[in-house]
């Protein structure tokens, strides 16, 4: 099972200074910063998905999710995709590099934003291994297996609209020769009518699925999903599963016959989650452990302080006073010259600040005092990032754990993705 990254631009400044926060003189965007299977050994992904609508503004889309600017798009288009996201090293030869339409920015409008001639054009240009068809998400997922009769016109429009797309898409792929290995795209509002789109699927010649919709459902739905799916189609059919959110659960999954999946879970949660922002193998020897990063963010950038500040309640001269006594306390501890409980007392001084500016509640801010006190005071006391040897921990040490800063944040992500995609390698093996 092969896990794939989706490429949101996710890359640091490999000479970031982080005791004065800020990036190395004369950095250039991109050009001097480095992705995560340029800084970690070995890579942390064994592919790499790109949505065609973070790479190109659709035609009437306005609220489209564009990351790249136009000069960015003509270089990617230019130099092909695996120079411009730099894995084109001989190590990543035969590695995917799978582009899909990423339906998920063209989700409220009537139809998908782009055509199967141009979504086949742009692959071919921007040189994908793999090739996924525009689809159109159906979230609506009815365990009880309503007919197509009972479904809304928008949701058996997108349906057929999904299928019709692939048949032009393969047909066009066929007439270039299968310059990629496509996808049918498999969108459905039921297990039994995600199965029955995979089976007209295989019918039009294809040999490779991708699951889209999976993002909203429990786990126990996306089992039943894959579970009918399964047993519909042929054994040697390969399965994507797109976006697949539920990265952590994996391992409940092995016995579906999945080729490959891209998440970008692992990144995400190292700064959105609200505790489980640091990955670590469990020292039991079985799965993984998840620590809290500690919360020590820039006194005159943080929304939260900024707003006490400008309200009165806060000082930003205090402020700054106290941010700098946390991260001194923290890297004085990870020296061996401070206790965890001295760190801990700097640490939560600062942090019930962001917790004042967040709310007026006494009693909620106690409560959330206390809970991340509890989370801190377990992050300080174990020190995973002690016992960790991949690239990030060797080379930043503490400041992996520090939430603060994109440099910081990213790396902890970067660091989560070697974790996972070691877990995983490690869950397919033992199920072999």
């Amino acid at each position: 099972m092969k896990f794939l990254y989706s490429d949101t631009q996710d890359y640091v400044d490999p000479a970031y200074d982080f005791i004065n926060d800020r990036n190395a003189p004369k950095r250039e965007r991109y050009w001097g910063d480095v992705y995560a299977h340029e800084m970690m050994t070995p890579a942390p992904y064994d592919g790499l998905l790109v949505s065609m609508s973070a790479i190109r503004q659709a035609e009437g889309v306005a609220d489209s999710k564009v990351r790249y600017s136009t000069k960015e798009e003509q270089r990617l288009l230019r130099d092909g995709a695996r120079k411009f996201l730099r894995y084109d090293a001989p190590q990543f030869k035969n590695c995917m590099l799978m582009g899909d339409c990423g339906a998920f920015a063209y989700v409220e409008h009537e139809k998908p934003a782009y055509s199967p001639a141009e979504v086949v054009e742009f692959y071919i240009e921007a040189g994908f291994s793999h090739g996924v068809s525009p689809d159109h998400i159906i979230f609506d997922c009815d365990l009880s297996n309503p007919t197509r009769a009972e479904m809304t016109v928008d949701t058996r429009k997108r349906f057929d609209i999904t299928q019709d797309n692939a048949k032009s898409f393969l047909d066009l792929v066929k007439a270039e020769g299968f310059p990629f290995e496509p996808l049918g795209a498999v969108q459905g509002w039921s297990p039994a009518s995600m199965a029955e789109a995979a089976v007209k699927l295989e019918r039009m010649g294809y040999g490779y699925l991708a699951i889209g919709g999976l993002v909203p459902l429990r786990v126990d739905a996306i089992h039943v999903v894959l579970r009918t799916l399964r047993e519909a189609i042929k054994p040697e059919t390969k399965i994507h599963l797109l976006g697949f959110a539920k990265a952590d659960h994996i391992q409940d999954f092995t016995g579906y016959g999945i080729t490959s999946f891209d998440s970008t879970s692992p990144l995400i949660r190292a700064f959105k989650d609200s505790k489980a922002n640091y990955y670590i193998n469990s020292l039991s020897g079985s799965g993984l452990d998840y620590y809290t990063a500690i919360r020590i963010p820039q006194a005159i950038e943080n929304t939260r302080l900024l707003q006490g500040i400008k309200r009165g309640i806060f000082s930003s001269e205090d402020l700054q006073k106290r941010e700098q006594k946390a991260l001194k306390a923290l890297r004085a501890f990870d020296k061996g010259d401070e206790t965890a409980a001295k760190t801990l007392a700097a640490v939560m001084d600062y942090h019930r600040f962001l917790v004042e500016g967040g709310s007026e509640d006494r009693a909620r801010q106690e409560r959330d005092l206390a809970k991340m006190k509890e989370l801190v005071g377990r992050t300080l006391q174990d020190a995973p990032w002690k016992r960790c040897g991949c690239n990030v921990c060797r080379d930043v040490g503490v400041e992996v754990i520090i939430f603060r800063s994109s440099n910081r944040n990213k790396r902890r992500g970067f660091h989560n993705l070697g974790i996972y995609h070691k877990h995983l390698k490690a869950t397919m093996e033992n199920t072999q």
